[in-house]
């Protein structure tokens, strides 16, 4: 018991260190739009003449950490918080933003989904009831919805089945920015989440959605990675065309999952500069199988 207790003690202690550790950057996108850098998703600020938005939200122990950074932008209270999908390490602190001033906002699934998931954690007693019911969206849409913002636009976009189910881009029409939630992963192999109903055909569209709405001045935030723009969106949305004719081949020409896994050459031109992040080679080749032959 005592070994267990030390055990528990020293990963709290571990976890937290590492939390400590974690410096929130600014990123400054236009004159009233910045991305925050921390653990996690990237997170938006627009700082608005009535409303200030935030766009995700990291992990809950980052929380404080946050809300000191967003200060120094503004001294407004956070009026909507949106998720761009269900995932933790985007919505992991809605509860510890979830006030009076504040109302979140997300795509009709990521409620559903977020629903599932704090039920277990509560049953599970890793959730209190009182923060599960403060992690929910409050709004949801289906298929988009539009803030107006003094002589701003904000436009909510849902784009199907592409990271998840339940995806949502935001896009500041005056400030001429654009936050793609995880439909972009800049600079590396997206993570595609299958069993949460993300598709590759569904995220080559939504990328090739987002290159019909912004234009080449366009500051692009990323669910991870650094800020982009509109041409590099091009060859990340090229790059993913020619991944899934290259699997899809192997797919016609009857390989299985476990040879086109272990095929290193198949994506290797990619592979140096996108596969050393989160999903590797053998992951991106995996993902985009699976998904064109459950099609």
């Amino acid at each position: 018991m005592r070994l267990l207790l030390a055990l528990g003690i020293l990963f709290t202690s571990m976890v937290q260190a590492q939390n400590d550790e974690v410096a929130i950057t600014v990123d400054t996108l236009s004159q009233n739009v910045y991305m925050l850098t921390g653990r996690g998703g990237n997170i938006g600020i627009y700082t608005g003449e009535e409303h200030l938005f935030m766009i995700d939200d990291q992990f809950a122990p980052l929380s404080a950490k946050l809300k000191q950074t967003i200060a120094t932008l503004s001294d407004k209270p956070i009026t909507y918080l949106i998720n761009t999908h269900m995932h933790g390490d985007h919505t992991g602190g809605n509860a510890n933003f979830n006030t009076s001033e504040t109302t979140i906002v997300a795509q009709d699934r990521v409620r559903t989904r977020l629903v599932d998931r704090g039920q277990k954690r509560v049953a599970d007693a890793k959730m209190s009831q009182s923060d599960y019911e403060k992690s929910l969206p409050e709004i949801t849409h289906s298929n988009g919805m539009t803030f107006y913002d003094g002589d701003e636009t904000i436009l909510l976009m849902h784009v199907h089945n592409a990271h998840t189910d339940g995806d949502t881009q935001i896009y500041f029409v005056n400030e001429n920015v654009l936050h793609m939630g995880d439909t972009y992963f800049a600079g590396r192999y997206p993570f595609i989440d299958l069993n949460s109903g993300g598709s590759l055909d569904g995220y080559i569209e939504a990328s090739k959605h987002a290159l019909l709405v912004i234009n080449e001045d366009t500051k692009i935030i990323p669910g991870h990675g650094r800020p982009s723009n509109k041409k590099e969106l091009e060859g990340f949305v090229a790059m993913l065309e020619d991944i899934r004719g290259l699997v899809q081949h192997e797919i016609d020409a009857g390989k299985s999952l476990e040879e086109v896994k272990n095929n290193t050459s198949l994506l290797a031109k990619y592979d140096v500069t996108h596969g050393n992040a989160y999903i590797n080679p053998e992951k991106m080749r995996e993902t985009a199988y699976r998904s064109l032959a459950d099609k």
